[in-house]
């Protein structure tokens, strides 16, 4: 029922091409698989995607790729560069673990939701946001608030629609129609012939808690059949 839940207020923002969503949950849920959905339910194919993991950038390149830069902006900038932001002109921007953005740049990325501009680093020259804004955290963004971890006012600004991923414990007997599909999906990777799991497997699958969620499903099961005889 969760993921059904999940499924329909996707379905809904079909209607809402550039709003603003706000998707959280666990490590391993599909939350970047959720956000490429609605991506591709509301917008033409050729617009783009740009994905931006927030935790992976060192926090001194954060700024200047998501805003771009001027030439001399900065030591070793030797030519102009757009940023992500320019990047997804016209589609999607992704922004992966939201709550690992720093603080100074939380501030100026509110600024360019509220104001559909920036200027990129070096820059007197305003420039339009012209994207919908997508941000995932398996973080409370709540409880960072509240730790003066995370700007209040870009939390409110992001959870304008705001999507939770149920964890894979919770899905009752769905694991073992995900673990399905991902045996149809590795059958065909590793050339095998797996016709499915038998009963005692399935008891183990469905008592699991399954920390890594789907994630952890699909390499469980990867695994076991890379070195299965089928």
């Amino acid at each position: 029922p969760a993921l059904k839940d999940v499924r329909h207020m996707v379905q809904k923002l079909s209607g809402a091409p550039k709003a603003t969503v706000l998707i959280v949950g666990e490590t391993g849920t599909g939350k970047s698989h959720t956000a490429r959905v609605i991506h591709d339910s509301t917008t033409p194919g050729e617009l783009p995607f740009v994905e931006i993991n927030c935790a992976a950038l060192p926090q001194h390149l954060i700024e200047s790729e998501l805003f771009g830069y001027e030439k001399g902006a900065f030591t070793h900038a030797v030519a102009a560069k757009p940023g992500l932001l320019e990047e997804a002109r016209g589609g999607t921007v992704f922004l992966d673990e939201i709550g690992e953005l720093p603080l100074n740049v939380q501030s100026k990325l509110l600024a360019a939701l509220e104001t559909k501009k920036f200027r990129r680093l070096g820059s007197t020259a305003m420039n339009e946001v012209n994207a919908r804004f997508i941000a995932a955290t398996n973080r409370d963004l709540r409880k960072a608030v509240e730790d003066k971890n995370f700007r209040e006012d870009l939390f409110y600004r992001l959870n304008v629609v705001s999507l939770d991923l149920p964890p894979l414990r919770t899905m009752g007997s769905d694991i073992l129609l995900l673990a399905d599909r991902f045996i149809k999906i590795f059958n065909v990777e590793l050339k095998k012939k797996v016709k499915g799991i038998d009963p005692a497997a399935q008891q183990i699958l469905l008592s699991h808690a399954w920390p890594g969620n789907v994630r952890e499903l699909s390499n469980c099961l990867e695994r076991a059949m890379i070195f299965i005889e089928a």
